[in-house]
């Protein structure tokens, strides 16, 4: 598990309030989730780019391969 950093951060409280109401948790676990996407949304986007740029192999095709 990775070692937790405590931070203090000021937020809007409306954007806040509806964080919260979109992921129906709490403030720690909807920061938390936020940070996940910003993070998912990079790697998302690094993907995006490569498409049309990586041929991907059928999955009848890695099946084959596993035997």
């Amino acid at each position: 598990m990775e070692r937790a950093q405590k931070i203090t951060v000021e937020v809007p409280e409306g954007l806040l309030a509806r964080a919260q109401a979109a992921s129906g948790r709490g403030v720690t676990a909807t920061v938390r989730e936020g940070l996940r996407l910003v993070a998912a949304s990079r790697a998302y986007s690094d993907l995006r780019a490569l498409r049309g740029r990586v041929k991907l192999s059928s999955a009848a095709r890695l099946r084959a391969d596993r035997d």
